[in-house]
């Protein structure tokens, strides 16, 4: 079975974990900040938050930028559960946003007018969730332009775009954005086992999603809040005790999300190849192009102001021109031992947002996409010879 996604672990990979087992330290140590300052360095923000997951990170970027009960989130019906689900863990509510028919991100002109209807009933998003689809931006400049004229923050659930570009900067530079998202799951771009990132350029943002992933604790170094009622002659003591080495704080409540030096050591080590990575499969997309260039097919479209990290390769079947469902040529090509998939069963549509009262007719491009949708085989170690067997089943079905 050749798989659509697949991690490429290297002897160098192993030696960084080896490395952290036989340190003192598995969790806490000095792997988790080195990750942090390379991903920030690399993507060109000023801060990075390793997390356990992305769905960690979205949920805490939520509760920094105080989204809550009788708030709104919208995102994209286009994307995995968490992209949504992260409102429902603060006690807010969610919408969607229909998504674009070339990209399958979140359509701007979408957004604007769904915007205005909003602000004509006294009901807008405080928080914006745009997701980059198979790790393609998001039109992050106009959409930018739009948190400003309405007053929402943004964040970008990048999960899909470590490595990607946007106008010629790094997906992750936060220039259009309060905080982007990044995942490590073994089928992303670069991996940590799991594990995610939230970046920002927002120092008070950074300070409280590294709290906020550590059950709200603070220790004397950092930031405390001063303490209420003391009195002078008590003030020194209070201050020494305040000063000892197993001082910590609880300022908020927080949760335990932190990634291990483990996780890190092997993300610091992955990070080192994310280029070559982004640039195999940039040239296995490219050579899907042509191979499928004259199948009953669509081929995925790309911005101009964007230069994917290619998380998926994403093909539309032409339904009308082939007598096949969707669902036949999916079984086919698993058949043929070819690891097809389907991203993304529009959110909307699930049974939990159903009993939401979301209905199936509400966002009809991400329905009508979802509809076609086969995701191919695309990973970093893709040989051609892998490519051509995929491209070969797939012709033989639809010809």
């Amino acid at each position: 079975m050749i798989p659509y996604g697949r991690q490429d672990i290297s002897a160098e990979d192993i030696d960084a974990v080896t490395e952290v087992l036989r340190s003192d330290w598995l969790t806490q140590g000095q792997a988790g900040p080195r990750f942090e300052q390379a991903m920030a360095a690399y993507c060109g923000s000023r801060s990075a938050i390793a997390v356990a997951n992305a769905t960690a990170a979205l949920h805490i970027a939520c509760l920094a930028l105080d989204l809550g009960p009788g708030d709104m989130l919208w995102t994209t019906p286009n994307t995995f559960v968490a992209s949504a689900n992260c409102a429902l863990y603060c006690g807010a509510s969610v919408d969607f946003v229909d998504i674009d028919p070339r990209t399958y991100n979140m359509s701007v002109a979408a957004l604007a007018e769904k915007l205005e209807v909003g602000a004509s009933r006294g009901r807008l998003p405080k928080i914006v969730v745009p997701v980059h689809f198979a790790g393609q931006s998001c039109e992050m400049r106009e959409i930018r332009a739009l948190a400003d004229r309405y007053g929402f923050r943004i964040i970008e659930d990048a999960s899909h775009a470590v490595g990607g570009e946007y106008l010629g900067r790094k997906v992750g530079s936060c220039d259009y954005s309060d905080t982007a998202i990044f995942s490590f799951h073994p089928v992303k771009i670069i991996t940590t086992g799991e594990g995610g990132m939230a970046l920002t350029n927002e120092p008070k943002l950074a300070e409280r999603l590294g709290y906020l992933r550590t059950h709200g604790i603070i220790r004397p170094a950092q930031r405390l809040e001063e303490p209420q009622g003391t009195s002078r002659i008590g003030e020194q003591r209070v201050n020494e005790e305040r000063d000892g080495p197993w001082m910590y704080e609880q300022i908020e409540l927080g949760l335990n999300y932190r990634m291990t030096d483990i996780q890190s050591a092997l993300g610091t080590s992955q990070l080192a190849r994310l280029d070559p990575f982004v640039a195999r499969r940039r040239e296995l997309a490219a050579r899907y192009d042509s191979l499928l260039a004259k199948l009953p097919l669509t081929c995925p479209w790309q911005h101009p102001d964007t230069n994917s990290a290619w998380h998926l390769y994403v093909i539309r079947l032409h339904r009308n021109e082939i007598r096949l469902s969707r669902r036949q040529v999916f079984d086919a090509l698993r058949a043929a031992g070819i690891g097809v998939n389907v991203h993304y069963i529009p959110v909307h549509t699930q049974p939990y947002y159903r009993n939401l009262g979301f209905q199936t007719g509400m966002f009809p491009e991400a329905e009508s996409y979802y509809e076609d949708a086969i995701t191919l085989p695309l990973f970093s170690r893709m040989t051609d010879d892998e490519q051509d067997t995929v491209v070969a089943a797939l012709r033989k079905i639809l010809t």
